[in-house]
């Protein structure tokens, strides 16, 4: 296990946020902010609203995205913490690569549950040049996708999974390959638990009862039947049948107990490696588990390929 107390080296935002070059490229930021107890200019980041024009400005400011937006109620992601998963999985590919970090559109990415931000395919295409693949169950995220993929003329390919029980099922096509598939799966296992985790939040905020969370989130993108766990294992059921079209699989786990089960899970799948990464962001630790059914290096994955 690879354990991490700050943010990832290459992260644009490991020294926080400048809020005069924020500000700069994006003027609406002014009206959402205040001063903390020692006079630094923020956020109030219990106000969806001022979440949403930060990220906005972080999009556009560091990653190029002239516009974006999301419809009220869905996940409003925080992007430093989002943007090091990307950074992580990029020295897993290095692993594989004579420790270089490959970039350019011939690095395949399959993002399942995009959701409406898009956040991973906008900062990891800005910061590798990757092509990715965007999959979500939810008509609504792949609808705001689009348009942010339209209004940005942005070359993500978007795809809507008709199934809620198949993962890579009816996503990846025949004659298709991945370097990398990247999931930030739903935690909770019932809807009454995912409540019961935002009173916990709002209380730990010191703001009482409410049924709002800063970072919004509808339903699917919260809980499943069986919680992550039960998620991630059909996800590595499903990996079993597309082993030869993906070099690595990874997911989010937000939970450390979860690991050793899910390490379980993996063994009686037979993967030929796994690993466990861990990345941190202040007091707040976050991982990502991933496996491969290849034994060997597959540097000739990397070669970039004449344009068809």
């Amino acid at each position: 296990m690879v354990t991490k107390s700050k943010l990832h080296p290459r992260n644009q935002h490991s020294e926080g946020y400048d809020f005069v070059r924020l500000m700069a490229q994006t003027p609406e930021l002014e009206a959402f902010t205040v001063s903390n107890p020692v006079g630094q200019t923020t956020i109030d980041f219990q106000d969806v609203n001022a979440v949403r024009m930060l990220n906005r400005a972080l999009l556009k400011t560091h990653y190029g995205i002239d516009f974006w937006g999301i419809p009220a109620g869905y996940l409003c992601p925080p992007i430093p913490g989002r943007v090091d998963y990307i950074h992580y999985l990029a020295d897993l590919l290095a692993d594989s690569n004579n420790q270089e970090v490959p970039r350019g559109r011939h690095i395949k990415v399959l993002d399942i549950g995009t959701g409406a931000s898009l956040v991973y395919p906008l900062t990891g295409q800005s910061e590798y040049g990757w092509h990715f693949t965007g999959v979500d169950i939810d008509a609504g995220a792949i609808k705001s996708a689009r348009q942010i993929c339209e209004f940005n003329k942005l070359a993500i390919t978007l795809r809507r999974q008709s199934k809620r029980e198949n993962i890579f099922r009816g996503v990846i096509q025949p004659n298709e390959a991945f370097h990398l598939t990247m999931c930030n799966p739903p935690f909770h296992g019932s809807l009454e638990k995912a409540n019961k985790g935002t009173q916990r939040k709002w209380a730990n905020l010191g703001k009482g009862r409410s049924t709002k969370l800063n970072f919004g989130g509808r339903n699917a993108e919260l809980w499943c039947p069986g919680g992550e766990i039960q998620f991630i294992a059909r996800m590595v059921e499903q990996s079993i049948e597309f082993a030869d079209q993906c070099l690595w699989f990874t997911s989010l786990v937000s939970k450390k107990d979860n690991l050793q089960p899910l390490s379980r899970i993996l063994k009686r799948a037979r993967v030929a490696d796994y690993k466990v990464v861990e990345m941190a962001q202040g007091q707040k630790t976050s991982r990502f588990i991933a496996w491969t059914y290849t034994r060997k290096k597959h540097h000739s994955l990397f070669a970039k390929r004449a344009p068809a």
